[in-house]
């Protein structure tokens, strides 16, 4: 790269397919959009590394001495899909009937959190974040060009825009004609010339009068993708340099912006796409329906810098999947924490020296890893070396890191400023800790060391300290939480030891648990062992649990909620048992289960037994609870396998996050295998309230119980199931 009105970065462009060198429009300035937020709810994570890959692409624009023009919309329309938009559903709107505010109190509060969540992260502000409600106006004259260029049409107030009128449709996405159909989501809307089709502008439905406008075509509300359209070509002109976004949006929200964009001018609008890929928790995508998110103000809760996310995401090219978990997140905050004392070190010692340039051998190598497709780990890693080069002097590694910092936006200028942004009675306290270590009075050292309130000293000599704020230090370890299964000791080959394994999921709810765990150990035999794992529960919840551990029950501590089936793989991983016992925190064994559970379990031909079994009344639709006999399926509840077969199937299909319908996946995948179940053991066992399924709202339990159906029919349909 070099300074000046051009640019040799080199960026992997979507619509090409090939890393190009990038060239803007205007010689010394760039113009980008970056799809904004929907702000009916927190922005999580993974979202926030989308923004990142555009924060760090700007600042490489600038770097290379380019002024740029960056705008980020806001979606305070709360469409989010076209079968949502097609539905007339609304989320901004669903969201504000949950809490009791009004639409915009809704978005206003969540654009805020976004805003205060770019901040902690060192995320720069856009030059603008157009509103979508403000921009109506200008989203209808852009549908009037597409009506009268014949790309859309009317129906019944509705307009839509016509895709096989579009040419070049599918470039972006590499989608042809034939695979669109296959792509919409919802039942195909009657109004449409054809399924492939979306709504440009909704007629509002009967009844809504929130977040509708007057349009042309009656009262109704934009679309899904018209927004982006109309606010980047009215702030950025009819062509500009870069969009950006994440792999989601790449199909069919980009593909159909190229289509309105380009539809209504005529020509090309965007030079260069570039897209970040999936953020992944517990092996998927993080999302919100896959109930794997976090937060900016979790990990703030939790102790860490919101900064140490921002050095992880600096770990993994924006091109690859990133895994995140706490362990990796407490990794990056040490590696960050390195770093920052590292400078605050220099910084002291560069305080006796004169000041000097920056390295240009440093820089110059810094400016390479930025110029091959935005190489973030690779500008990382130039920056740790730099900071280690004795070669180099004290002042030369600070002004090189902090030159090097503009692009990696980790505040390292405020980390050198600490000592003077200190009180002066701070200062004052540290420098007669510093004093008495040097005279070796380390009672009084110590005793000035606990003055420091809210401030941390380091000695990293007798002569030589290191001041910091204490929030910027890491938080103490607590007790270990794994992030995943394969972190325990895997006992599957093993020979099984013990007579039972009963195996307990838990999140929140404590008391639950305990009342459990004490009824189980009343009647377990004495060879057996239970299993508990706490999926991500508030800490105090979590120090209830864990003190259930003895020497015959062990308590595993997840710092997330690992997924129903994830979880229930876990403590199979360990488990010793002959015998499996799934059993739910709302069961209260009453009476000598095991031995009956075992006892049916020594015929061979049965493959699952418990007290409360499910039998099918409708080609596995509709299921009827029975408590003795042949069943189809038995409830999860309490749910007993042998270890062999239940080992033989691999365990729990780790697509059920939620546990609804899990429990009828595993009968039948054992009575794939010729297996049977038998309910059996009614009457030693009780069933409390259960607190997972009764804290979930209506829509939320229908949502995800039928998101478990649909993965049961897919898998299962050879069975009859869903037929």
């Amino acid at each position: 790269m070099r300074r000046g009105g051009s640019s040799v970065l080199r960026l992997f462009n979507t619509l090409t397919r090939r890393v190009e060198p990038f060239t803007p429009l205007t010689a010394g300035e760039v113009r980008m959009y970056t799809c904004g937020p929907t702000v009916y709810r927190a922005v999580h994570l993974g979202n926030l590394r989308s923004y990142l890959l555009a924060d760090w692409l700007r600042r490489a624009f600038e770097f290379d001495g380019l002024r740029v023009t960056h705008v980020k919309n806001i979606t305070d329309v709360g469409h989010m899909r076209q079968d949502v938009v097609d539905r007339g559903e609304d989320k901004v709107i669903a969201a504000a009937l949950a809490e009791g505010k009004t639409p915009m109190e809704i978005a206003a509060t969540y654009e805020e959190r976004f805003r205060e969540d770019e901040r902690s992260l060192n995320i720069l502000s856009a030059t603008v974040y157009p509103r979508a409600t403000e921009h109506v106006p200008e989203m209808v004259a852009l549908i009037e060009r597409l009506l009268a260029r014949g790309l859309a049409y009317e129906v019944d107030g509705t307009v839509y825009y016509a895709v096989k009128r579009f040419p070049g449709y599918g470039r972006l996405s590499g989608n042809v004609q034939e695979a669109l159909k296959q792509g919409v989501r919802a039942e195909v809307d009657p109004a449409k010339l054809d399924p492939s089709d979306f709504a440009l502008s909704k007629r509002a439905e009967e009844g809504r009068a929130a977040l509708v406008w007057k349009t042309p075509w009656g009262d109704g509300y934009p679309g899904w993708h018209i927004e982006c359209s109309a606010m980047s070509t009215r702030y950025l002109g009819e062509r500009f340099d870069v969009h950006t976004g994440g792999v989601d949006n790449i199909f069919p929200h980009h593909e159909d912006e190229i289509a309105q964009s380009e539809g209504a001018l005529g020509h090309d609008v965007v030079g260069t796409w570039i897209h970040g890929q999936h953020l992944l928790a517990d092996g998927v995508k993080m999302a919100k329906s896959a109930r794997n998110t976090t937060e900016v103000s979790e990990i703030r809760d939790l102790g860490f810098d919101p900064l140490a996310f921002r050095y992880q995401a600096l770990l993994t090219h924006y091109r690859q999947r990133m895994h995140f978990t706490l362990a990796a997140l407490r990794q990056a905050a040490e590696g960050l924490d390195h770093v920052r004392q590292r400078i605050r070190y220099l910084a002291q010692l560069a305080l006796a020296g004169t000041p000097s340039d920056a390295p240009s051998h440093r820089l110059a190598q810094f400016r390479e890893r930025l110029a091959d497709d935005l190489d973030m780990p690779g500008a990382l890693a130039v920056l740790q070396a730099s900071l280690a080069d004795r070669g180099s002097s004290p002042q030369e590694r600070v002004t090189t890191a902090l030159e090097m910092d503009r692009v990696l936006g980790l505040d390292l200028s405020s980390v050198v400023r600490e000592p003077d942004d200190a009180p002066s009675e701070i200062r004052t306290a540290a420098e007669e800790h510093r004093r008495a270590r040097v005279r070796n009075d380390l009672r009084t050292a110590d005793v000035l060391r606990a003055q420091l309130d809210g401030w941390r000293v380091d000695d990293i000599d007798r002569q030589r300290i290191v001041l910091s704020r204490g929030e910027r230090r890491l938080p103490p370890r607590g007790p270990h939480r794994i992030s995943s299964g394969g972190e325990l000791a895997d006992l599957r080959a093993a020979v099984p030891t013990r007579s039972w394994s009963a195996c307990i999921v838990t999140r929140e709810f404590p008391g639950d648990a305990e009342r459990c765990v004490a009824a189980a150990l009343r009647w377990l035999p004495a060879d057996g062992e239970i299993l508990v794992v706490d999926q991500g529960s508030s800490e105090e919840s979590a120090q209830r649990i864990s003190r259930l551990a003895n020497a015959r029950v062990s308590v595993v501590l997840a710092d997330r909620d690992l997924g129903e089936a994830a979880a229930r793989n876990a403590l199979l991983r360990v488990s010793r048992g002959r015998y499996v016992l799934q059993l739910d925190p709302s069961v209260e064994i009453t009476g000598d289960l095991f031995g009956a559970l075992e006892r049916t379990l020594r015929e061979k031909t049965i493959g699952a037994t418990g007290p409360w079994g499910l039998r099918a009344v409708d080609h596995l639709k509709q299921f009827d609870e029975i408590t003795s006999g042949v069943c189809d399926a038995i409830q999860g509840y309490c749910f007993a396998t042998r270890r062999e077969p239940l080992l033989a199937i691999g365990g729990f299909d780790v697509r059920y996050r939620f546990y609804r319908n899990l429990d009828i996946a595993l009968s039948l995948a054992l009575r794939e295998r010729g297996l049977s179940a038998v309910a059996s053991g009614a009457g030693l066992a009780t069933r409390h309230t259960h607190r997972a399924w009764e804290r979930l709202g209506e829509d939320e339990r229908q949502k995800r119980s039928r998101r478990n159906y649909d993965r049961l029919v897919r898998r299962f349909s050879s069975l009859g199931v869903g037929t």
